[in-house]
């Protein structure tokens, strides 16, 4: 067992400005999902120019940072925004969704797709393999801020973390693990030759919900939540296996039809 540093979720202060770790962690996200792309289409039959690179983190990042914040109001927040619609705005207090976010860079993909001259499914799995690095970072973002704790640990296991006195799963790191750098390494591998199209996308989305179910059994859902069915059923979970049921027949239609991915 090993006891919580106890960040300080400020990582620097200049005057009234304050940049947060939090913060921080997004844009090294995008930092480094441009920099995977930028590699990508360096390969002579990519397709993909420097420009299209460019224009495609910033699609992606408007549907992440709206879809993300836009989702946890509605599937976490639903009764502050009842009490203060334009509580949906105050991004700086905090509060974003993954699953929100992948709606938000669907559509953002769908809308770039009509520009690009090429077909969504083309575009989503080029952006596949760019995503886990910026969850695993996000997710230390978490584990910074002290959020996001897992329920109670075995204080012997080597994993156990001392928080306020309590031996805790640190879910945030098993998350930044699992869905972040295993998740990227699978991906950033499989898509290292021609696949058929669609099966990447498949892939992210059957393994990220897959990962996320089996963490929500450790991690402690939203206190003005609770559990959604039989004491252990999350918003998570819940959320997460329509992605698994996507995931495998988006695969299973993409080696039916075992069309290379261009």
């Amino acid at each position: 067992m090993w006891t919580y540093p106890g960040f300080d979720p400020v990582a620097l202060s200049l005057g009234p400005l304050k940049i947060r770790w939090y913060g921080l962690m997004y844009l090294l996200a995008f930092a480094a999902a441009w920099w995977l792309a930028r590699r990508r289409a360096k390969k002579p039959d990519s397709g993909w120019t420097p420009v299209q690179v460019d224009d495609l983190i910033f699609y992606g990042a408007m549907g992440i940072i709206l879809g993300g914040r836009i989702g946890y109001m509605l599937f976490y927040g639903g009764a502050q925004i009842l009490d203060n619609p334009l509580s949906i705005l105050k991004i700086w207090e905090g509060g974003m969704s993954f699953h929100g976010g992948l709606l938000g860079v669907i559509i953002a993909l769908m809308l770039f797709a009509r520009n690009s001259g090429r077909s969504f499914w083309q575009i989503g799995d080029f952006t596949a393999p760019l995503v886990p690095l910026g969850l695993g970072f996000g997710r230390i973002g978490n584990f910074i801020n002290g959020e996001l704790w897992g329920g109670p640990a075995d204080p012997g296991a080597p994993w156990a973390v001392m928080v306020n006195g309590q031996a805790l799963h640190a879910s945030q790191l098993y998350e930044a693990l699992l869905e972040g750098f295993v998740l990227f390494a699978i991906l950033w591998v499989y898509t290292a030759k021609p696949r058929p199209l669609m099966a990447a996308s498949g892939l992210f989305l059957l393994f990220y919900g897959s990962f996320r179910v089996l963490i929500e059994f450790v991690r402690v859902p939203d206190e003005h939540l609770g559990y959604l069915a039989f004491g252990w059923v999350t918003m998570g979970q819940f959320l997460s296996l329509p992605m698994i049921v996507a995931g495998v027949a988006i695969v299973a239609v993409a080696y039916t039809r075992n069309r290379a991915a261009t």
